[in-house]
């Protein structure tokens, strides 16, 4: 028996998120924005959640990182070939973490600092500011870590190519570590 004869194709339903909240950080210009959280360590921000998924939070603040899913909000019209950060040749969109996506969702996995209510504060957001949450996870090293993996083609890339491309350019605050301040926030949001 063939699958795909007796059951609808995946791609041919409709399916619909909603946002559960919106990310905050000091990154505001895609071209200056860190790519991978590990070039992002030193950026702080902050995940409001809307009131009415606050609950869902309880008990997340035993955790030291989560993943954020989120909406590629920003990103250019999806492509099957993409020219990833490490490297200056094409390849297919799912052998990279391009934001070019058939569905345009993010992950990264980020420090959580601590909670204020619906309000979560991170370290190592690589998210542009205003993004739109659909999912927060949380890191569990026993479910998570993978010891023995291979990285594909990424592993041709040696560290100093993939941390020069992938800092880029960071505001003065985030590159110190310091936080940015409330009225800083806001302002870029």
């Amino acid at each position: 028996m063939n699958p795909a004869k007796t059951r609808p194709l995946p791609g041919k339903a409709a399916i619909a998120f909603r946002a559960i909240g919106v990310i905050r950080s000091g990154h505001v210009d895609p071209e200056q924005t860190p790519i991978q959280p590990v070039y992002a360590r030193a950026c702080r921000g902050r995940v409001e959640v809307a009131g009415e998924f606050a609950a869902g939070l309880r008990d997340l603040e035993g955790f030291s990182h989560i993943f954020l899913l989120y909406h590629f909000h920003r990103a250019a019209a999806a492509a099957l070939s993409v020219r990833p950060f490490l490297q200056d040749a094409e390849r297919g969109v799912f052998a990279t973490r391009s934001p070019r996506r058939p569905n345009a969702i993010g992950l990264s996995l980020v420090r959580l600092l601590g909670r204020e209510g619906s309000v979560l504060h991170i370290e190592g957001g690589d998210i542009l500011d205003g993004t739109p949450l659909l999912d927060i996870k949380p890191y569990i090293a026993r479910f998570d870590r993978v010891a023995a993996c291979r990285s594909g083609w990424q592993e041709e890339v040696d560290e100093a190519t993939a941390r020069r491309r992938g800092i880029r350019r960071l505001p003065s605050r985030h590159a110190q570590g310091k936080r940015p301040s409330r009225r800083q926030e806001k302002n870029s949001g």
